[in-house]
């Protein structure tokens, strides 16, 4: 990982694990304008006030500017069909397109079937589940891009 993306990182874990707040850090960074590295860490600012959580998210958020991917809303909250709190981490409105990118802990047995439970909730509930590993998003991205591109295609069902 290179040191930009180390610094994406810690700027997502941060945030994520409420340790410091994003308009607290945008406020640091605009008293130190001629930084290295100002531009990356603003967009970066930028990503995570609109929902990126993790550098995966970041990378996704990287990948539908770069294919010019219409801007999902990130991080939506939904309640599951037994009225839990369910984040959705990329959602289209107008296509009840739902893209998931998931860590390595994912891959374990647990957290990998309660994925599916929940894709299923959000299969029955008529919406559409795209899931990536992060490491597709970051080293395959030109499939991914088309996936979503081909899914945001086709009309919603409900």
């Amino acid at each position: 990982m290179g040191t930009g993306d180390r610094a994406r990182a810690v700027l997502a874990a941060g945030v994520q694990q409420r340790i410091v707040r994003t308009d607290d850090l945008v406020a640091v960074l605009a008293q130190h304008d001629k930084r290295p590295r100002h531009k990356i860490i603003a967009s970066t600012l930028a990503d995570i006030a609109n929902g990126a959580e993790a550098l995966s998210e970041l990378d996704f958020c990287r990948l539908t500017r770069r294919y010019r991917i219409p801007e999902p809303d990130r991080q939506v909250l939904r309640r599951d069909a037994a009225g839990r709190h369910r984040w959705l981490d990329a959602y289209w409105h107008h296509a009840r397109l739902v893209a998931e990118v998931d860590g390595l802990w994912h891959m374990e047995a647990a957290a990998w079937w309660a994925d599916m439970r929940r894709d299923n909730d959000l299969t029955v509930s008529g919406y559409r589940v795209l899931r990536f590993p992060a490491s597709a998003v970051r080293d395959q991205p030109d499939l991914v891009a088309s996936q979503i591109a081909a899914a945001l295609c086709q009309p919603a069902t409900r």
